[in-house]
């Protein structure tokens, strides 16, 4: 399972830094792709195919579900490890999450988020009350804490 919270940089050359718990659960092989909230997605191969196979169950002639798919497929690219833990973030892929130099990486469960660090602390900042506001509504589709 992907967790904690990380600050890295991104060097000119677009590399990045993933630390070594979240690289040993990627595995050596995943897909980068758009995220939503303005953040990118890291998919492990495997949770990729789950995500693709959910991706699949949606109806081909929704013009929703058309542009869902094309938003993920679109934006996807296969990443690997160089020798120093470092992936390469495509241009497109850092134009869309706006990724120029600090960054905060995420692990939420099945993927790793990376975010521009500005937008992360907006993103991150949820007060007590607001907290309490989600928690209710996600009681009301069966989840409990």
């Amino acid at each position: 399972m992907l967790l904690g919270e990380y600050n890295h940089s991104i060097d000119d050359k677009g590399r990045l830094i993933i630390p070594a718990k979240l690289r040993e659960e990627l595995g050596d092989s995943f897909v980068i792709c758009n995220g939503l909230e303005g953040c990118l997605f890291v998919y492990s191969q495997e949770e990729w195919e789950n995500f693709v196979g959910e991706l699949e169950t949606l109806p081909r002639m929704n013009k929703d579900a058309r542009a869902f798919k094309r938003y993920f497929f679109g934006s996807a690219s296969e990443g690997s490890f160089d020798k120093q833990g470092r992936v390469l973030i495509t241009p497109s892929l850092r134009k869309a999450a706006n990724l120029e130099k600090d960054v905060v990486l995420v692990g939420v469960q099945d993927r790793v988020e990376i975010w521009d660090k500005a937008r992360w602390e907006d993103q991150s900042d949820i007060s007590e009350d607001d907290m309490d506001a989600i928690a209710e509504r996600m009681e009301s589709i069966g989840i409990r804490i």
